[in-house]
């Protein structure tokens, strides 16, 4: 019998027309490039519990099933300023809006209503799970020294499982992308206004990079008449750790206690068609901690984003 490999796997992802309903995606056009994946097929099994005259167990009856996938993806612009990034359509099933602005940026801002949603096709060496209608969430990751990342974990309607090669793909899409560090990443800025691809004013900060969490409520929704994965509410929320002299750090805690919400931003990458900014205009830093990093004191905070105009708590911009 042939072995079968995990490290032979494949996704491919496509935005649907109509919810639910197959976009069949190709390796040519919809192929991701990513790690870390898994995914798991969960049914609703509901149990006979049938009395005999005899001990025993009863089978259970498979109901309602959903197809629950997690991977990262690395953040790095198209490399053209004004063409969408190859990750462009995962923010789209995450709920995220998706503006291009021609040989200038793209804009990815959260929606509260008429989410897209995604057709996936998972194959594991040899066999296709298909789903149908997917919507999620993600994490970014920016921390120093490591790769920049997305994280989505996202959940579909079951489309069957089939025995089907896997397919070629095309993933000249996919950028190399540029570490966090100093050089490429800059400072961490508190109090910037982000305007037209660019953020003007704040105070800069060096910092251990920034994470981020969309927050999204993601929902199973079965029900007679169609079965659906819906986005409920939204949370967002991130976490950083800025190097404050003392004046500094007795001032934040006056602020962070005095709920003084805030912009944060950080801006990597240092050429047009590779850079990426991450955006939020009205954060609340709370939990301050202090932070032992290799025997210096840095002030570790949680950040709730919170939304200024309105679907406007965290922007992700490539361009």
């Amino acid at each position: 019998m042939p072995n079968r490999y995990i490290r032979n796997t494949v996704i491919l992802a496509k935005i649907e027309a109509t919810y639910g309903v197959d976009s069949t995606p190709t390796g040519a056009a919809n192929a991701l490039l990513i790690s870390n994946a898994s995914v798991q097929v969960s049914a609703n099994n509901v149990a006979r519990d049938i009395l005999r005259p005899y001990m025993g167990a009863s089978e259970q009856l498979v109901g309602t099933r959903s197809v629950q996938m997690t991977f990262d993806v690395e953040l790095a612009a198209s490399g053209v300023a004004g063409t969408a990034p190859a990750w462009g359509p995962l923010l789209q099933g995450c709920g995220m809006a998706e503006t291009v602005t021609a040989s200038t940026r793209v804009d990815y801002v959260p929606l509260s209503s008429s989410f897209p949603s995604l057709t996936i096709y998972y194959h594991i060496d040899g066999v296709k799970y298909a789903a149908l209608g997917c919507r999620g969430s993600f994490e970014l990751m920016m921390g120093i020294g490591e790769r920049p990342m997305l994280r989505f974990s996202l959940t579909g309607l079951d489309g069957g499982v089939t025995a089907t090669a896997n397919p070629s793909t095309t993933l000249t899409a996919w950028k190399i992308p540029l570490v966090v560090t100093d050089p490429n990443s800059g400072d961490v800025k508190l109090g910037g206004t982000y305007s037209a691809g660019a953020i003007t004013g704040g105070t800069a900060y060096p910092s251990r990079g920034l994470s981020a969490s969309l927050g999204n409520n993601v929902v199973y929704q079965p029900l007679l008449g169609g079965e659906s994965v819906l986005i409920t509410n939204r949370d967002s929320t991130g976490k950083l750790t800025l190097d404050l002299t003392a004046a500094q750090e007795v001032t934040m805690r006056t602020d962070i206690n005095a709920n003084t919400l805030t912009s944060v931003s950080l801006e990597h990458g240092t050429v047009a068609g590779a850079k990426i900014i991450v955006f939020a205009p009205a954060a609340q830093r709370i939990n301050p901690q202090v932070a032992d990093q290799d025997g210096m004191a840095m002030l570790s905070t949680d950040l709730r984003f919170t939304p200024s105009a309105g679907n406007d708590e965290l922007r992700i911009v490539a361009l």
